[in-house]
């Protein structure tokens, strides 16, 4: 679930919602190239590439699975495939992962789309792809939302040395 939802930039909400049969065809055996969906939120229709860390991400975790149907929630809640993962129980993932790794606090389900723009932005894409890829109304909306303003400042204070 972290994996795909760091390399996907989904919603939590768009991410616990995905069927097997969106990111897997079952006929061919292999992973799809694209997830479409249409966004909780935004009600927008969406397609996101799947790259090969969320592949490989699913491989592993679906190779720990038994018998998976193509109409299963990919992240199933406490009783099956055909209920999907509650937006607490996967919370409760994010932080005990997070916990674990001795990340710092305040990690969320909503860092894992974050840490996508983020590290998108740090690699030079251009921030009027991220703000498509969000469905931001402007650019200054998408910079306040990765925190890249204080970043930023912290660079030239860091960079400045008098």
């Amino acid at each position: 679930m972290i994996c795909l939802g760091i390399n996907s930039a989904l919603r939590i909400s768009d991410l616990l919602l995905l069927r097997w049969e969106q990111v897997y065809d079952f006929e061919q055996e292999c992973y799809k190239k694209h997830i479409l969906i249409t966004e909780q939120k935004t009600q927008k229709r969406t397609r996101i590439a799947i790259n090969d860390s969320a592949v490989a991400g699913l491989e592993v975790y679906r190779a720990s699975l038994r018998n998976i149907e193509a109409g299963e929630f990919v992240f199933p809640g406490r009783y099956g495939g055909m209920q999907h993962l509650s937006r607490s129980q996967a919370f409760r993932i994010v932080k005990r992962a997070a916990y674990e790794l001795h990340f710092e606090e305040g990690i969320s389900c909503h860092s894992l789309r974050k840490t996508f723009g983020y590290h998108a932005w740090k690699r030079g894409v251009h921030p009027a792809i991220l703000t498509e890829i969000y469905n931001h109304s402007s650019y200054q909306v998408t910079r306040r939302y990765l925190g890249i303003n204080q970043d930023d400042k912290d660079n030239i204070f860091m960079q400045i040395s008098l």
